[in-house]
């Protein structure tokens, strides 16, 4: 199963200046929940993005097609989407940036969002329209404001109808 995993704002923004635009340690938790022991894929920048590199516990996979292999310590590299799937078994969650996921939206199974309830002032990267002619909601979970979360979220998930 391919699956996309990402919090998007209400306009769709994902990032600026290649980063998260939110905090939200919840949506952390479920991220590392969901792809610890499976294989994530993502572009150059968003693993250059990673404080720490490569993420344990995970399969890492990035693509670029410039790179050199000893530019990404921990992940195995190749030069497009097409050719990383090849190489996959079990769960994939892409996990951006930009241009990945929309490249991953024709082929994803299954959609993993963190809705944020807000429109954030600053942001340069955003995630494709959903059509949800092609999705079906299989689960919704709703998040107040709390003294870790500063907006309003729910968790999720979206299948291919």
């Amino acid at each position: 199963m391919i699956s996309i995993i990402v919090a998007i704002a209400e306009n769709n923004a994902i990032g600026f200046e290649n980063k998260l635009i939110y905090w939200l340690p919840n949506d952390l938790k479920r991220f590392k929940q969901l792809t610890t022991g499976n294989t994530i894929v993502m572009g150059r920048k968003t693993f250059e993005s990673l404080p720490k590199g490569a993420l344990p516990n995970r399969r890492n996979i990035v693509l670029s097609r410039n790179g050199r292999a000893e530019d990404f310590p921990g992940a195995d590299l190749y030069p497009n989407l097409q050719d990383a799937l090849a190489s996959c078994e079990g769960e994939v969650y892409i996990i951006g940036g930009a241009s990945v996921y929309k490249e991953a939206m024709a082929v994803a199974d299954r959609l993993c969002l963190t809705y944020v309830y807000d429109t954030p002032k600053n942001a340069d990267t955003f995630f494709p329209e959903i059509d949800m002619d092609e999705w079906k909601e299989v689960m919704r979970e709703e998040h107040d404001v709390d003294e870790k979360h500063e907006h309003k979220y729910a968790f999720v998930d979206l299948t291919r109808k």
